[in-house]
């Protein structure tokens, strides 16, 4: 049973609950009705201790006992709570703590048992329901959905079925969890929304794909152009070390590579670095390189495309007239 809700029921002795500087402690110095009545409280000091500035409410029947502004962890205890002692940590908030996602402002998401009465109270807490909850459970603390099934709700909240393949290809090549085991999950927990998008983007995966950028280049690139398909993902030895290329066109006889851009920072010392000794066994192996970012691929697939051949091209690969595209701005 989740910490924040075991001792909040009047029916636990009294031994075997922690004391309150404990509790407070725990839960960042949010507590609930239940447990405030199974240390004590009645309702009447509940009320003066509101009135009087000392505590004041959250949500309905969780507290604080402090005032000012709500710590990430007050609020993740504050939803908990209010969510009962079934409700886990899901979606957008459970891949911030797997640290899929960066952690940003907004709403902290919970799921509860479907039968639940529990409803979104926004902007602090967004309510969602599953049947499936004692099966998709990590034994974290706080509790939050397993990794697969965060990745599989967060592709079925999306907006189009375009935005579901693309968080399973980008959430996935930040983990490494297999596209056996997401599978498993598909199959045990089979989304009602995009089924067809999200086994497209396990495909994609499978395949060699890592990123939505990547996605994004095969089938406004690649597809629609009639360029040969690149091989994905293809190891290179640096120095002894192994590093990797997004796209090369070896197969096709031509020694080029595509690198896929898609950060919207500048790179970290550590990431520069190894561009850099990409970069310069690259050079010494006498390979052609372009490299594309977001902005690129996404509003001028036609010129990337037109660069591309002209390179894959100039390096050997021959074009035949099976390799016409389909794009409709270039016909």
């Amino acid at each position: 049973m989740p910490t924040h809700e075991r001792w909040s029921e009047e029916s636990i002795p009294a031994e075997q609950r922690p004391s309150w500087p404990v509790l407070l402690a725990e839960q960042h110095g949010i507590v609930s009705r239940s447990q405030l009545r199974a240390y004590g409280h009645t309702m009447s000091d509940i009320r003066a201790n509101l009135a009087g500035g000392r505590w004041r409410r959250v949500l309905p029947r969780v507290y604080s006992t402090f005032t000012g502004e709500l710590s990430r962890s007050a609020k993740i205890h504050a939803a908990l709570l209010y969510g009962s002692g079934y409700a886990i940590l899901s979606h957008r908030t459970a891949a911030e703590e797997w640290k899929l996602l960066p952690i940003i402002e907004g709403p902290v998401e919970i799921t509860v048992p479907y039968t639940f009465s529990a409803i979104s109270q926004e902007p602090l807490v967004i309510v969602h329901r599953s049947r499936a909850l004692p099966h998709i459970a990590a034994g974290t603390n706080p509790p939050r959905t397993r990794v697969t099934d965060t990745i599989l709700d967060l592709a079925t909240a999306q907006r189009t079925p375009r935005q579901a393949t693309n968080v399973i290809v980008d959430l996935l090549g930040r983990t490494r969890i297999s596209v056996a085991a997401m599978e498993a999950c598909v199959f045990v927990r089979p989304p009602f929304r995009y089924r067809p998008a999200i086994r497209y983007g396990l495909a994609l995966v499978g395949g060699g794909l890592m990123s939505a950028l990547e996605v994004e280049y095969k089938e406004s690139v690649e597809d629609e152009h009639g360029l040969p398909q690149g091989s994905r993902q293809t190891p290179f030895e640096v120095n002894g070390k192994t590093l990797w290329e997004d796209v090369t066109y070896d197969a096709q006889g031509a020694a080029v590579t595509v690198r896929l851009d898609g950060r919207a920072t500048h790179a970290t010392p550590g990431v520069a670095f190894r561009d850099r000794r990409r970069d310069n066994a690259a050079e010494l192996a006498g390979r052609a390189r372009l490299v594309y970012g977001w902005q690129d691929v996404r509003d001028s697939p036609c010129e990337v495309a037109a660069e591309v051949r002209t390179i894959l091209i100039r390096e050997g690969w021959i074009p035949s007239n099976a390799t016409k595209g389909t794009c409709c701005h270039c016909r």
